[in-house]
């Protein structure tokens, strides 16, 4: 019988212990058909995403699919990582994390990750407006 992945419980558990100890946690993704990251960004297949609170928006870590929204050079971008593409979760800090053995995926690359769910309103159009807090 084959049981199911600690994977998700250790990613989700190490990124509560990053914000806990105020450190920024970070994902390293091997990239492939099914992870949706803006390509501009990637580097030798892979991608280091910030994943702190302030930096995503509507972050969901389930047990098969991250996905958030996120801005890339001022873009606002729609995320969507597979787990098993997840190959560390760490606080950018110090380093401190877990690193993954890579797995290839048995799924095809088509598969899509589960739709948003309808709440999520449109983000606004126009020049965003930004403001020093002090």
């Amino acid at each position: 019988m084959e049981g199911i992945s600690t994977k998700p419980y250790l990613i989700r558990a190490l990124y509560e212990w990053c914000a806990d100890s105020g450190f920024t946690p970070q994902l390293l993704v091997s990239v492939d058909g099914r992870t949706r990251v803006p390509a501009g960004f990637v580097k030798d297949g892979q991608i280091v995403l910030n994943v702190s609170a302030g930096a995503t928006r509507n972050l969901k870590l389930d047990n098969d699919w991250i996905q958030f929204s996120a801005r890339f050079g001022g873009v606002s971008h729609e995320i969507s990582i597979p787990v098993d593409r997840v190959a560390a979760i760490f606080a950018r800090e110090n380093g401190q994390g877990l690193h993954f053995e890579p797995v290839e995926s048995s799924e095809p690359p088509d598969h899509e990750p589960p739709a948003s769910s309808g709440d999520v309103p449109a983000p606004p159009k126009g020049r965003p407006a930004l403001k020093v807090v002090k």
